[in-house]
């Protein structure tokens, strides 16, 4: 745990997240009330899923018909009911969440994340709401280094230097973080970094929130799915 506390830092609660996972989407709101209801801040950061090593790889085409597939039947197995989860917790909430059509590299999208949470947590919040609302309704190219800047620009970012940070220094920040972070046992999103613990999913916010109180009275029990202040 010690290169988990070292990941860490000095935040209080550190919490990894990528744009192309419908679970991180799905985890942004109650982490934040959850966060909220503490007086907590969230040190949130960017995290580039390789879904491929895992979950192989493949390509829908305009139709939603599997183009290419480098998976197996236990990988697509995997990756419908992934989707299908996510799914019923985005409609509990009104949110939208369509199936991506195909894996994407979601670095570029984690550098615009660096550049807006350098301008404040209003500005960092104000860009991942607005990605990930467009991402999963399928409205956002996060391969595309001008679409991110006009993303960033339209939720009153700065983006004068933008482009020279996303070609050289916020490259070498996001692989860097990226590495550190895998290096450290993260694996996948949204992973919490509280106290000396990890934990990953959302469905452990109550977890954490009761390491985040100190760790007073007891535990929650791992199935509760909510949390008190």
């Amino acid at each position: 745990m010690d290169a988990l506390v070292r990941l860490r830092g000095d935040a209080a609660l550190a919490v990894y997240i990528d744009l192309k996972s419908p679970y991180a989407f799905i985890a942004i709101e109650p982490t934040r009330a959850m966060a909220a209801s503490l007086g907590v801040a969230i040190d949130w950061r960017p995290f580039t899923l390789d879904i491929p090593s895992y979950l192989g790889s493949a390509r829908l085409d305009a139709k939603g018909r599997v183009a290419s597939s480098e998976r197996t039947s236990q990988q697509w197995s995997h990756v419908r009911y992934s989707y299908r989860d996510a799914r019923r917790y985005a409609n509990l909430t009104g949110k939208t969440l369509r199936g991506t059509e195909k894996i994407w590299d979601s670095s570029l999208a984690g550098i615009a994340m660096q550049w807006a949470k350098q301008q404040g947590p209003e500005a960092l919040d104000r860009f991942v709401d607005e990605a990930y609302a467009r991402f999963w309704c399928r409205e956002l190219d996060i391969e595309d280094l001008d679409v991110l800047e006009s993303v960033l620009a339209e939720t009153g970012t700065r983006v004068s230097g933008f482009r020279a940070y996303a070609n050289g220094p916020g490259r070498v920040a996001i692989d860097e973080s990226d590495r550190a972070a895998f290096d450290a046992g993260v694996f996948g999103v949204p992973t919490y970094l509280v106290g000396d613990e990890t934990w990953f999913g959302r469905e452990h916010l109550p977890r954490v929130a009761w390491l985040l109180r100190g760790g007073e009275g007891s535990a929650p029990d791992v199935a509760n799915r909510s949390f008190t202040a």
